[in-house]
């Protein structure tokens, strides 16, 4: 037995079998009906036969009865033709006329005989008498042309058949083919739905009937989905929200605290927390946004942007920052403020692991990439994969991050459409790339 996954194979297989049986017992029915016929229309003839000899029947004045042919009859029953044959018989089965020297009755009571006579008999009542006529034809000598359209039925008419039901055949297949066009359409569709597009739901336009109660369905499951994905999200925005207040009210009472021992200590806890609470905005935002397609950003002023706010932070670590690469405005299809908060991020988390007295390079490039390179030990491959995730950090041990940074920047790479790679350099330390669309130029 066979197992189709796919429905088009499976209705498609079930109709070559279909299309099989008909092609073969389609020849066979319209043969034994073109026989039907033939036999009819023989009867028929016969029967025609049979009124043209009771034309000629006559009864004299002395009661007996004559038969006077016509001259096209005479020829048509002839001895020498031997193809037709007639009798005229009385009440009692007595022969009358008959068409040959031996008057012998013919076999059957309507000339039909399993053998090779076939024809006809009429009852009709000639001067008062009682008369049967049956007329016959010998099959071995049936007509030439009848007997080559039945002998060849196959070879000439038959066969027409097969192409006819294959090409039947291949136009199911457009129609299967148009029928699921509409269940491809909403495969394509759910190819888009993810944490960033919850909203998006299967069409329902022109989807079978059948396959409608479960397309209906799946779009109600994501409409649960979309409300806990919500509730998750303003639950983080919130919670961000609401830790703001009480940071900077410990900064401030901090600061009132003067130069006292630990304070520092304090200060940098609290900024630490402050930076934790911005970027779990950031998530919480970039759930949330939807971007116009229409929108686009210039990459080298947001590459500018991010290099001066952050060279402070650079400088007092001993570190520098650099940008490099074209002078000329980069067009991309983008959101710039979240692409400064990506880059940014980038360039601190750049910033945090390149060594003292070296630099972390930011260059953009005119084909609408950024590449953000620093000097330090670099990412162990097995764990290129795993950087991206929320709150992971390839040491534990560390408490001046929470492993949120690179996760935006994966966020924001995903809403635009982009494509970001990470690899270790020959010369130390790690290299991010960021690949963008470029804008259309407007003419």
């Amino acid at each position: 037995m066979f197992h189709f996954t796919s429905l088009t194979s499976r209705i498609v297989f079930l109709h070559i079998v279909a299309v099989a049986v008909a092609a073969i017992f389609l020849p066979m029915v319209l043969l034994w009906l073109l026989n039907s016929e033939i036999d009819h229309l023989h009867r028929d003839a016969m029967r025609d036969q049979a009124e043209a000899l009771a034309q000629g029947l006559a009864v004299g004045p002395d009661g007996a009865m004559t038969l006077s042919l016509p001259e096209s009859l005479k020829d048509l029953y002839s001895e020498a033709y031997g193809r037709y044959r007639y009798e005229v018989l009385d009440t009692a089965g007595r022969v009358l006329f008959s068409s040959w020297k031996n008057a012998a009755p013919m076999p059957g009571s309507d000339r039909s005989s399993p053998g090779t006579i076939s024809g006809a008999g009429i009852v009709k009542a000639i001067g008062g008498q009682t008369v049967r006529i049956q007329v016959a034809e010998d099959l071995a000598h049936r007509d030439v042309i009848i007997d080559d359209i039945v002998a060849n039925f196959f070879r000439r008419v038959g066969w027409i058949t097969i192409p006819i039901l294959f090409a039947l055949l291949a136009i199911d297949i457009v129609i299967f083919r148009r029928a699921v066009a509409p269940l491809l359409r909403a495969s394509e569709e759910a190819k888009n739905i993810g944490p960033a597009r919850t909203d998006v739901r299967l069409p329902t336009r022109q989807i079978p009937s059948e396959i409608l109660p479960l397309v209906t369905a799946v779009n109600q499951a994501f409409d649960r989905l979309e409300d806990g994905f919500r509730v998750q999200r303003q639950f983080t925005a919130d919670a961000a929200h609401q830790l703001r207040t009480p940071l900077a009210i410990l900064r401030t009472r901090l600061e009132t605290l003067g130069e006292r021992a630990g304070t520092q200590e304090l200060h940098a806890d609290i900024e630490g927390m402050s930076r934790i609470v911005g970027q779990l905005l950031d998530i919480a935002e970039l759930d949330t946004l939807v971007l116009d397609p229409s929108e686009t950003a210039d990459l080298r002023a947001v590459c500018a942007e991010v290099v001066g706010s952050i060279a402070p932070y650079a400088l007092a670590g001993r570190k520098d920052i650099a940008l490099k690469g074209t002078d000329d405005p980069v067009r991309i299809r983008g959101n710039a403020e979240m692409l400064q908060r990506a880059i940014f991020n980038l360039a601190e988390n750049a910033i945090k692991y390149t060594a003292p007295d070296t630099s972390v390079d930011i260059e953009v490039r005119n084909d609408g990439s950024v590449r953000v390179r620093d000097r330090g030990p670099g990412i162990a491959a097995a764990e290129h994969g795993l950087i991206f995730q929320r709150f992971w950090r390839g040491d534990r041990r560390r408490t001046d991050g929470a492993g949120l940074g690179l996760s935006i920047v994966r966020g924001v790479i995903d809403d635009h459409a982009a494509t970001i790679a990470v690899e270790n350099l020959s010369t130390g330390g790690a290299q991010f790339t960021l690949n963008f669309r470029l804008a259309e130029v407007q003419s």
